[in-house]
């Protein structure tokens, strides 16, 4: 069973709320669809109702149990408007602007809805630059305590289960920080790898990624960062309390496949079974999550945004309904206490 297959099942017992500011998008409708149809929460769309009926129409789309949002007739703008005032005068941000205006534009409405515990997850970008949707992300929703850096999150998932956990692999960064510092990585190396014990219900093998494995004497600084971020994250691993093995750095074939990693002689708990790739900037991360899509032609969830306190995805702009589908469940599983998603009475099937 696929890991969406998995959340799927568990979120029909605990089914969220999961607010669209791109609500009229023909593949959000679809997405959102697909999300009540199955039972799994409350699909909340933004936009003009009109428009999004209209669209929803002609894809012979009924929008029972979906719920529709228009920002100048809601009852909540002026409440939002408040706590947009709120986080401009208090808030750790450049958020600038008229309170009013800015509440309108259907992606700080919806951010705002996740901020004050109205929606329980945010899905953007289906239509928009990823710059604009991650900035208002950033103005408006709060970082988890003890992270400074927010970052993204790609989940590629084979039906083969040659590698990862299960076929499952989570990449990061692939989307938000161009050239990480070492505790940036060390940052992201945490916060992903939190998430992905979330979803799995497994402890994370966490390979930080480089161009070499284990170099005694490192003369290029792109190494020497990877080496300082992998002492980083044990360490902040073990102060947050954060379940997971850490290693690197580590080339690619020898973090996921266990031939590659005896052939190299490199032995610890992640060589060859790393779930979790961590790359040295985004560069390599980008090319290599998109190479693996388009190559491979394996599903791909995301970006998850990691390190906010609520959970965030912004998707691309060739994002597929199915793309979209896979997303909200995952969002929807982060906004599910790790508890409940697994339980573990003796007499639970999970058990």
């Amino acid at each position: 069973m696929s890991l969406i297959s998995r959340l799927s099942a568990r979120l029909q017992n605990h089914p969220k709320r999961i607010v669209f500011p791109e609500g009229a998008d023909p593949r959000v409708i679809q997405a959102a669809r697909q999300f009540a149809t199955k039972k799994l929460g409350v699909p909340i769309l933004i936009g003009d109702r009109q428009r999004i009926k209209v669209n929803a129409a002609r894809l012979n789309i009924r929008l029972d149990d979906i719920r529709i949002i228009e920002p100048e007739r809601s009852d909540e703008l002026k409440g939002y408007i408040e706590k947009l005032e709120s986080i401009q005068r208090y808030g750790n941000t450049n958020l600038q602007g008229d309170p009013r205006e800015l509440v309108l534009n259907p992606n700080y409405f919806a951010c705002l809805m996740v901020a004050t515990s109205a929606a329980d997850a945010l899905i953007s970008g289906a239509t928009t630059h990823a710059a604009s949707g991650l900035r208002t992300i950033l103005q408006t929703l709060p970082r988890q305590p003890g992270v400074e850096t927010v970052s993204s999150m790609q989940i590629l998932e084979s039906e083969e289960a040659k590698f990862g956990c299960d076929g499952v692999l989570f990449l990061a960064d692939c989307g938000v920080i161009p050239d990480p510092t070492a505790e940036q990585l060390a940052d992201i190396a945490i916060t992903t790898a939190g998430l992905a014990g979330h979803l799995t219900n497994t402890i994370p093998k966490v390979a930080m990624l480089a161009y070499s494995t284990h170099s005694a004497n490192p003369r290029q600084a792109s190494v020497k960062k990877v080496q300082s971020a992998t002492e980083l994250a044990r360490r902040k691993a073990r102060e947050l309390g954060i379940p997971c093995d850490i290693d690197g750095e580590m080339q690619a074939d020898a973090a996921l496949n266990p031939f590659a990693a005896e052939s190299k002689e490199v032995s610890g708990t992640v060589a060859g079974k790393a779930c979790v790739l961590i790359f040295p900037d985004l560069n390599s991360g980008n090319i290599a999550s998109k190479m693996a899509q388009h190559i491979a032609d394996i599903p791909a969830y995301g970006q998850i945004l990691t390190g906010l306190e609520r959970p965030a995805a912004e998707i691309s702009r060739g994002a597929s309904a199915h793309d979209i589908f896979g997303t909200a469940v995952i969002v929807a599983a982060q906004a599910v206490d790790k508890s409940y998603l697994y339980p573990t009475r003796k007499d639970s099937p999970d058990a």
